[in-house]
Protein backbone atom coordinates (compact mmCIF):
# COMPACT_ATOMS: atom_id res chain seq x y z
CA UNK A 1 0.00 0.00 0.00
CA UNK A 2 3.17 2.34 0.79
CA UNK A 3 4.09 1.72 -2.91
CA UNK A 4 1.40 2.12 -4.10
CA UNK A 5 0.53 5.63 -2.29
CA UNK A 6 4.65 6.79 -3.30
CA UNK A 7 3.81 6.00 -6.58
CA UNK A 8 0.56 7.79 -7.03
CA UNK A 9 2.14 11.25 -5.52
CA UNK A 10 5.00 10.79 -8.24
CA UNK A 11 2.22 10.27 -10.91
CA UNK A 12 0.96 13.77 -9.92
CA UNK A 13 4.22 15.75 -9.12
CA UNK A 14 5.11 14.85 -12.66
CA UNK A 15 1.73 15.39 -13.70
CA UNK A 16 1.46 18.95 -12.13
CA UNK A 17 3.08 20.80 -15.27
CA UNK A 18 0.49 19.68 -17.50
CA UNK A 19 -2.43 20.22 -15.91
CA UNK A 20 -1.38 23.70 -14.95
CA UNK A 21 -1.95 24.78 -18.11
CA UNK A 22 -4.81 22.39 -18.86
CA UNK A 23 -6.96 23.94 -16.22
CA UNK A 24 -5.12 27.93 -16.91
CA UNK A 25 -6.81 29.93 -16.97
CA UNK A 26 -9.64 28.85 -14.31
CA UNK A 27 -10.19 32.55 -13.78
CA UNK A 28 -9.90 36.24 -14.94
CA UNK A 29 -6.68 37.71 -15.43
CA UNK A 30 -5.17 40.97 -14.11
CA UNK A 31 -3.09 43.25 -16.81
CA UNK A 32 -1.48 45.61 -15.55
CA UNK A 33 -0.78 48.70 -18.01
CA UNK A 34 2.38 50.77 -17.30
CA UNK A 35 0.82 54.13 -18.14
CA UNK A 36 -2.05 56.07 -17.99
CA UNK A 37 -5.19 56.20 -20.36
CA UNK A 38 -5.07 57.53 -24.23
CA UNK A 39 -1.06 57.17 -24.32
CA UNK A 40 0.73 54.43 -26.71
CA UNK A 41 0.86 51.37 -24.34
CA UNK A 42 -2.72 51.45 -23.60
CA UNK A 43 -3.79 51.69 -26.91
CA UNK A 44 -1.19 48.47 -28.16
CA UNK A 45 -2.62 46.43 -25.38
CA UNK A 46 -6.47 47.29 -25.32
CA UNK A 47 -6.37 46.60 -29.59
CA UNK A 48 -4.28 42.90 -28.92
CA UNK A 49 -5.95 41.32 -26.01
CA UNK A 50 -9.11 40.48 -27.22
CA UNK A 51 -7.62 39.13 -30.40
CA UNK A 52 -4.92 36.85 -27.85
CA UNK A 53 -8.45 36.37 -25.42
CA UNK A 54 -9.95 34.30 -28.49
CA UNK A 55 -7.23 31.86 -28.40
CA UNK A 56 -6.36 31.57 -24.11
CA UNK A 57 -9.94 31.20 -23.64
CA UNK A 58 -10.22 33.22 -21.05
CA UNK A 59 -10.67 36.99 -19.63
CA UNK A 60 -8.19 39.85 -19.50
CA UNK A 61 -9.36 42.12 -16.87
CA UNK A 62 -6.83 45.15 -17.89
CA UNK A 63 -6.16 48.19 -15.44
CA UNK A 64 -4.03 51.41 -15.52
CA UNK A 65 -1.10 51.69 -12.78
CA UNK A 66 0.76 54.93 -13.61
CA UNK A 67 3.60 56.55 -11.56
CA UNK A 68 7.58 55.90 -10.65
CA UNK A 69 7.97 56.07 -14.88
CA UNK A 70 6.24 52.89 -14.94
CA UNK A 71 8.15 51.93 -11.43
CA UNK A 72 4.78 51.00 -9.45
CA UNK A 73 2.86 49.04 -12.03
CA UNK A 74 6.49 46.74 -12.09
CA UNK A 75 6.69 46.18 -8.61
CA UNK A 76 3.33 45.44 -8.21
CA UNK A 77 3.54 42.47 -10.62
CA UNK A 78 6.67 41.72 -8.94
CA UNK A 79 5.17 41.54 -5.76
CA UNK A 80 2.56 39.02 -7.14
CA UNK A 81 2.44 35.44 -6.90
CA UNK A 82 4.75 33.60 -10.47
CA UNK A 83 1.33 32.07 -11.39
CA UNK A 84 -0.03 33.64 -14.77
CA UNK A 85 -2.94 35.41 -13.44
CA UNK A 86 -1.12 38.74 -13.43
CA UNK A 87 0.33 40.02 -16.19
CA UNK A 88 2.53 43.47 -16.86
CA UNK A 89 2.00 45.41 -20.20
CA UNK A 90 4.76 47.83 -20.46
CA UNK A 91 7.04 49.91 -22.79
CA UNK A 92 10.72 49.74 -22.45
CA UNK A 93 11.26 52.00 -19.35
CA UNK A 94 12.09 49.22 -16.81
CA UNK A 95 15.41 48.66 -18.82
CA UNK A 96 16.66 52.09 -17.52
CA UNK A 97 15.34 51.49 -14.09
CA UNK A 98 18.75 50.36 -12.35
CA UNK A 99 21.14 53.11 -14.11
CA UNK A 100 18.55 55.35 -13.60
CA UNK A 101 18.08 54.89 -9.97
CA UNK A 102 14.44 53.97 -10.19
CA UNK A 103 14.49 50.11 -8.59
CA UNK A 104 16.55 47.27 -8.42
CA UNK A 105 13.72 44.85 -10.50
CA UNK A 106 13.67 45.32 -14.66
CA UNK A 107 12.98 43.04 -17.03
CA UNK A 108 15.83 40.48 -15.35
CA UNK A 109 12.99 39.65 -12.83
CA UNK A 110 10.18 38.89 -15.88
CA UNK A 111 9.60 36.39 -18.66
CA UNK A 112 8.80 37.81 -21.82
CA UNK A 113 5.40 36.82 -23.42
CA UNK A 114 5.90 38.55 -26.04
CA UNK A 115 7.18 41.79 -27.53
CA UNK A 116 4.80 42.98 -29.78
CA UNK A 117 6.16 46.15 -31.79
CA UNK A 118 8.62 48.64 -31.50
CA UNK A 119 7.66 52.50 -32.59
CA UNK A 120 9.31 55.64 -34.23
CA UNK A 121 10.32 58.47 -31.85
CA UNK A 122 8.98 61.84 -33.46
CA UNK A 123 9.65 65.56 -32.36
CA UNK A 124 6.49 67.61 -32.54
CA UNK A 125 5.83 71.22 -31.73
CA UNK A 126 2.50 73.22 -30.99
CA UNK A 127 1.11 75.10 -34.14
CA UNK A 128 2.30 78.45 -32.99
CA UNK A 129 6.01 78.42 -31.79
CA UNK A 130 8.45 80.31 -34.23
CA UNK A 131 10.03 77.06 -35.73
CA UNK A 132 8.94 74.70 -38.50
CA UNK A 133 11.63 72.18 -38.31
CA UNK A 134 14.32 70.66 -36.17
CA UNK A 135 17.16 72.76 -37.65
CA UNK A 136 15.06 76.52 -36.84
CA UNK A 137 14.14 74.83 -33.39
CA UNK A 138 17.57 74.19 -32.53
CA UNK A 139 18.65 77.69 -33.62
CA UNK A 140 15.86 79.09 -31.83
CA UNK A 141 16.76 77.57 -28.37
CA UNK A 142 20.30 78.35 -28.41
CA UNK A 143 19.26 81.96 -29.09
CA UNK A 144 16.06 81.68 -26.54
CA UNK A 145 18.00 79.88 -23.74
CA UNK A 146 15.54 78.69 -20.69
CA UNK A 147 12.15 79.86 -22.90
CA UNK A 148 11.23 76.76 -24.91
CA UNK A 149 9.17 74.10 -22.56
CA UNK A 150 10.25 70.22 -23.61
CA UNK A 151 7.47 68.23 -22.22
CA UNK A 152 8.77 64.90 -20.34
CA UNK A 153 7.45 61.41 -18.51
CA UNK A 154 9.97 61.25 -15.60
CA UNK A 155 13.41 59.93 -16.00
CA UNK A 156 13.65 56.99 -18.75
CA UNK A 157 10.87 57.91 -20.22
CA UNK A 158 11.05 58.06 -24.66
CA UNK A 159 11.66 62.25 -24.28
CA UNK A 160 14.37 61.92 -21.60
CA UNK A 161 16.24 59.36 -24.31
CA UNK A 162 15.50 61.37 -26.94
CA UNK A 163 16.67 64.69 -25.23
CA UNK A 164 19.72 62.64 -24.14
CA UNK A 165 20.41 61.87 -27.85
CA UNK A 166 19.72 65.87 -28.85
CA UNK A 167 22.25 66.60 -25.95
CA UNK A 168 24.85 63.90 -26.96
CA UNK A 169 24.47 65.52 -30.79
CA UNK A 170 23.88 69.09 -30.20
CA UNK A 171 25.45 70.14 -26.64
CA UNK A 172 23.36 70.54 -23.59
CA UNK A 173 20.23 72.44 -24.87
CA UNK A 174 18.97 75.18 -22.75
CA UNK A 175 15.51 74.50 -22.20
CA UNK A 176 12.63 74.13 -19.71
CA UNK A 177 11.45 70.19 -18.93
CA UNK A 178 8.18 69.89 -17.94
CA UNK A 179 7.12 66.40 -16.62
CA UNK A 180 3.59 64.37 -17.23
CA UNK A 181 2.45 61.54 -16.32
CA UNK A 182 2.76 59.37 -19.62
CA UNK A 183 2.84 60.61 -23.16
CA UNK A 184 -0.83 60.15 -23.20
CA UNK A 185 -1.82 63.74 -21.08
CA UNK A 186 1.84 65.32 -22.58
CA UNK A 187 0.66 65.62 -25.68
CA UNK A 188 -2.65 67.28 -24.47
CA UNK A 189 -0.99 69.92 -22.63
CA UNK A 190 1.30 70.59 -25.93
CA UNK A 191 -1.94 70.99 -27.57
CA UNK A 192 -3.24 73.24 -24.97
CA UNK A 193 -0.13 75.25 -25.40
CA UNK A 194 1.33 74.49 -21.89
CA UNK A 195 3.97 73.11 -23.07
CA UNK A 196 5.99 73.69 -26.35
CA UNK A 197 7.84 70.65 -27.89
CA UNK A 198 7.42 66.74 -26.98
CA UNK A 199 9.81 63.92 -28.15
CA UNK A 200 6.92 60.88 -28.60
CA UNK A 201 6.29 57.63 -29.95
CA UNK A 202 4.49 58.39 -33.70
CA UNK A 203 1.86 56.18 -32.98
CA UNK A 204 0.53 58.52 -29.87
CA UNK A 205 1.12 62.00 -32.09
CA UNK A 206 0.04 60.70 -35.63
CA UNK A 207 -3.84 61.73 -35.48
CA UNK A 208 -3.20 64.87 -33.90
CA UNK A 209 -0.53 66.02 -36.34
CA UNK A 210 -3.02 64.93 -39.17
CA UNK A 211 -5.42 67.00 -37.51
CA UNK A 212 -3.29 69.77 -37.79
CA UNK A 213 -3.46 70.53 -33.60
CA UNK A 214 0.63 69.70 -33.30
CA UNK A 215 3.85 70.11 -36.62
CA UNK A 216 6.09 67.29 -36.99
CA UNK A 217 9.92 68.88 -36.86
CA UNK A 218 11.67 65.30 -37.55
CA UNK A 219 11.09 61.61 -37.32
CA UNK A 220 14.60 59.92 -35.03
CA UNK A 221 14.75 57.64 -37.93
CA UNK A 222 17.56 57.07 -40.66
CA UNK A 223 15.19 58.13 -43.54
CA UNK A 224 11.34 59.51 -43.24
CA UNK A 225 8.61 57.48 -42.07
CA UNK A 226 6.09 56.25 -44.88
CA UNK A 227 3.08 57.96 -42.79
CA UNK A 228 4.78 61.16 -42.65
CA UNK A 229 6.80 60.96 -45.97
CA UNK A 230 7.44 64.82 -46.04
CA UNK A 231 9.01 65.04 -42.72
CA UNK A 232 12.56 65.51 -42.57
CA UNK A 233 14.39 62.39 -41.08
CA UNK A 234 16.87 63.51 -38.02
CA UNK A 235 20.07 62.39 -39.98
CA UNK A 236 19.29 65.30 -42.77
CA UNK A 237 19.85 68.08 -40.01
CA UNK A 238 22.48 66.33 -38.48
CA UNK A 239 24.55 63.23 -39.39
CA UNK A 240 25.95 62.58 -36.03
CA UNK A 241 22.38 60.66 -35.17
CA UNK A 242 23.13 58.16 -37.44
CA UNK A 243 25.60 56.28 -34.81
CA UNK A 244 22.00 55.53 -32.32
CA UNK A 245 19.75 54.63 -35.59
CA UNK A 246 17.42 53.02 -35.02
CA UNK A 247 16.05 53.47 -32.35
CA UNK A 248 12.64 53.23 -30.60
CA UNK A 249 10.61 52.28 -28.30
CA UNK A 250 8.62 48.88 -28.16
CA UNK A 251 5.59 47.47 -26.06
CA UNK A 252 5.50 43.66 -24.35
CA UNK A 253 3.82 41.43 -22.66
CA UNK A 254 5.66 39.63 -19.21
CA UNK A 255 4.81 37.62 -16.45
CA UNK A 256 6.76 37.34 -13.52
CA UNK A 257 10.18 35.30 -13.26
CA UNK A 258 8.89 31.43 -12.08
CA UNK A 259 6.10 31.57 -13.98
CA UNK A 260 5.29 27.81 -15.00
CA UNK A 261 6.94 27.14 -18.11
CA UNK A 262 3.52 26.03 -20.34
CA UNK A 263 1.51 28.81 -19.24
CA UNK A 264 4.17 30.79 -20.23
CA UNK A 265 4.16 28.81 -23.88
CA UNK A 266 0.32 29.43 -23.48
CA UNK A 267 0.53 33.23 -23.26
CA UNK A 268 2.83 33.20 -25.98
CA UNK A 269 0.92 31.49 -28.27
CA UNK A 270 -2.34 33.70 -27.63
CA UNK A 271 -0.80 36.81 -28.24
CA UNK A 272 1.46 35.64 -30.87
CA UNK A 273 -2.02 34.52 -32.16
CA UNK A 274 -3.18 38.42 -31.32
CA UNK A 275 -0.80 39.80 -32.64
CA UNK A 276 -0.87 38.33 -35.90
CA UNK A 277 -4.48 39.24 -36.05
CA UNK A 278 -5.17 41.56 -39.51
CA UNK A 279 -7.37 43.99 -37.34
CA UNK A 280 -4.50 44.70 -35.04
CA UNK A 281 -1.54 44.53 -37.90
CA UNK A 282 -3.62 47.06 -39.59
CA UNK A 283 -3.98 49.20 -36.75
CA UNK A 284 -0.26 49.11 -35.61
CA UNK A 285 0.43 50.04 -39.81
CA UNK A 286 -1.71 53.11 -39.35
CA UNK A 287 -0.13 54.22 -36.26
CA UNK A 288 3.19 54.15 -37.35
CA UNK A 289 4.10 50.72 -35.65
CA UNK A 290 6.36 47.89 -37.01
CA UNK A 291 5.33 44.30 -36.26
CA UNK A 292 7.57 42.43 -34.14
CA UNK A 293 6.07 39.38 -32.25
CA UNK A 294 8.89 37.71 -30.94
CA UNK A 295 8.98 35.44 -27.83
CA UNK A 296 11.32 33.36 -26.30
CA UNK A 297 15.17 33.63 -27.12
CA UNK A 298 14.50 35.88 -29.79
CA UNK A 299 13.04 38.05 -27.14
CA UNK A 300 16.01 38.06 -24.70
CA UNK A 301 18.34 38.86 -26.73
CA UNK A 302 16.74 41.98 -28.33
CA UNK A 303 15.58 43.32 -24.49
CA UNK A 304 19.75 42.63 -23.80
CA UNK A 305 20.73 44.73 -26.93
CA UNK A 306 17.97 47.66 -26.09
CA UNK A 307 19.20 48.00 -22.31
CA UNK A 308 22.77 47.92 -23.61
CA UNK A 309 22.82 50.54 -26.48
CA UNK A 310 19.96 52.70 -24.34
CA UNK A 311 21.72 52.98 -21.30
CA UNK A 312 25.33 54.09 -21.90
CA UNK A 313 23.69 56.46 -24.11
CA UNK A 314 22.52 57.94 -21.20
CA UNK A 315 25.25 56.96 -19.28
CA UNK A 316 27.88 59.07 -21.85
CA UNK A 317 25.03 62.03 -21.75
CA UNK A 318 25.85 62.22 -18.38
CA UNK A 319 21.91 61.48 -17.07
CA UNK A 320 22.44 58.26 -15.16
CA UNK A 321 22.82 57.65 -11.49
CA UNK A 322 25.03 54.29 -11.94
CA UNK A 323 27.14 53.61 -14.37
CA UNK A 324 25.83 50.84 -16.82
CA UNK A 325 28.70 48.52 -15.89
CA UNK A 326 28.09 48.86 -12.48
CA UNK A 327 24.86 46.22 -13.19
CA UNK A 328 27.22 44.22 -15.62
CA UNK A 329 25.33 45.85 -19.08
CA UNK A 330 27.93 45.65 -21.32
CA UNK A 331 28.55 48.64 -23.37
CA UNK A 332 27.76 48.47 -26.90
CA UNK A 333 30.91 46.54 -29.39
CA UNK A 334 32.43 44.84 -26.38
Amino acid sequence: MKRVLIGAVAALALGTGAALADGYPSKEIQGVIQWGAGGSTDTVMRSVTPHAEKTLGGTVVMQNMTGGVGAIALNSVASKPADGYTLLMGAENPLLYKVMGLGQKDYSDFTPVDILARGTAVLVARPGVPFDDYKSMIAYIKAHPDEVRFGATGPGGLPSVVTAMMDSVEGKLPVISVPYDGDGPALTALQGGAIDVMPAVLGAALESIRAGKMKPLAVFEEKPNPLLPKVPAVVSFNEDYAKYLPWGPFFGVFVKKGTPEDIVTKLSDAYKAGAESPDFQKLMDGRGYTIMNISGPEAEDFLSKWQSNTTWLLQDAGLTKASPEKFGIPKPGN
